[in-house]
Formats: structure tokens, C-alpha cells, sequence
């Protein structure tokens, strides 16, 4: 089952991000999943009811992230093996997407909300000062019921300046409360992978086998002028089947 696509790293909702979502999720399963060529950038222009200009950035932006090729004489080549990955490792994702791209139904469970004090290690990678108030949320996802990952996500406290984030629903993505309360879109994400047992905790949480690794995605995600805003450990079960796009520039 194909995921709905969802804007990785594209900054807020302009004109082009809405065409890029439309245009991608035509490439996978409407008007344009049988083709191996785009229309040119007048049709696509007309299609959408847009600029040319705006048709030109959105791909710009598909051929960065690898979906399609742009050669003189030959138009817009579209990439199916690309296009059909799921899970890209080089793309921000979502947990939910990830979940849902593999036929399951997304859930959470053992949501756990406290504050802590910034140490060292914190301080440093979000930029804030030693002991600054950090609200954490630990939280399982779930995949038609079944545990794949466990998330810890650490946020400066003032992000929320104003805002009563002990009553909102931290089952629902992070990213999306932090849009929603305070109008912080992370915009770029810097992650570190590693294979770990991990805490013992977090293994029975998992309902991991004795012997089996983790997937650990250490992330720092970033506002606006480099920005760093929530800093998440994600321990991520044999569940997944992640891929990257590497490309030679």
C-alpha cells in the first residue's frame, strides 16, 4: 500500500507545496501513475490553475528529492523506482505516514508527559541555557496494534509560551502540535542512525525478541534560520524497512 505523500523538508504551505503534494500523489495513484513523462510546464501550468513559475519550482523540488529527471529534448522523465519508495530515510517522515505506507493502521499508547531540566548534552544541541525547562514526551506507536516504535521528544518549554501544552493531546504528531499551538513548522531535520539493544525498558515496551537490534534515529529538527526546536530519540522495531536515495552531485 502506497503512503499519501506528506511534504519532507519544504518549509510551509505556499502555493507550490500544495501542487507538489497534488502532482505526487498523481504520479503514485491518479492521473499520472501510468505515465513516464510529465506533461510540459504550460499543460501542467493549465492542469493546476497555476504559474509556469510555480510549476517550475515544484519541480525543481521533485527532481531534487529524485522523483523525476529534467533534460533538454526530453522533457520530464519520471522516476518509478523512485517514486514508489517507501520509508526514505533521506526525507523527513512522520510516524503515522511511515504506518500507514506499510497497510497498518497508526496508534499510541503509555503517553508520558514531565519536564526535566536541560543537561549538558541538551543544552548544548538546542541551543538553550544549562537546567532550561524541557517538557518530554515519551510516547509507543503502534501499528495495527502491534509496538514499532518508542519515541522520546524533548521541547524547550517556552515554545509554548502562552499556551496550556499540559491540556493538548501529545498522542497526536508532534510536529503537528507545535504548528498548531505556536505556528513552528520544523522545516529541516538532521538525524543520526545507529543499531542498539537499547534501555531494557523500552524493549519490553517494544515486545522485542532477546537477541534483536533497535534502530536508533537520534533527530534534531530546526525552525526557521538553523533553529533547533525538539531534539527525539526514536527506537524503531524490525517493523520497518527503511530506505535512502543517494545521489552524485
Amino acid at each position: 500500500m502506497m503512503s499519501e505523500y506528506r511534504l519532507p523538508n519544504m518549509g510551509g504551505p505556499t502555493i507550490s507545496t500544495k501542487i507538489t503534494v497534488q502532482l505526487m500523489n498523481e504520479l503514485r495513484t491518479g492521473l499520472f501513475k501510468d505515465s513516464e513523462r510529465l506533461p510540459s510546464e504550460m499543460e501542467l501550468a493549465e492542469h493546476y490553475g497555476v504559474s509556469r513559475s510555480v510549476i517550475r519550482d515544484v519541480l525543481a523540488d521533485l527532481e531534487r528529492e529524485g522523483y523525476v529527471e529534467r533534460g533538454r529534448g526530453v522533457g520530464t522523465v519520471i522516476n518509478r523506482e523512485i517514486v514508489k519508495l517507501n520509508n526514505r530515510l533521506d526525507l523527513k517522515f512522520e510516524y503515522n505516514n511511515l504506518i500507514r505506507g506499510a497497510g497498518a493502521v497508526p496508534g499510541n499508547d503509555s503517553v508520558r508527559l514531565y519536564m526535566k531540566g536541560a543537561d549538558e548534552d541538551l543544552a548544548e544541541k538546542l541551543s538553550v541555557d544549562l537546567g532550561c525547562p524541557l517538557i518530554v514526551c515519551e510516547k509507543r506507536m503502534l501499528a495495527s496494534g502491534r509496538p514499532v516504535v518508542y519515541s522520546i521528544d524533548h521541547i524547550p518549554e517556552f515554545m509554548f509560551s502562552g499556551v496550556d501544552w499540559r491540556a493538548m493531546d501529545w498522542g497526536s504528531p508532534v510536529f503537528d502540535l507545535l504548528e498548531d499551538s505556536s505556528g513552528i513548522l520544523v522545516d529541516t531535520s538532521v538525524t543520526w542512525l545507529s543499531a542498539t539493544l537499547g534501555p531494557e525498558n523500552i524493549r519490553q515496551k517494544l515486545e522485542v525478541e532477546k537477541d534483536e537490534a533497535l534502530i536508533l534515529l537520534e533527530e534534531i529538527g530546526y525552525y526557521k534560520l538553523s533553529r533547533p526546536i525538539i531534539h527525539t530519540y526514536g527506537f524503531y522495531t524490525n517493523y520497518f524497512d527503511f530506505t535512502m536515495l543517494r545521489k552524485k552531485f
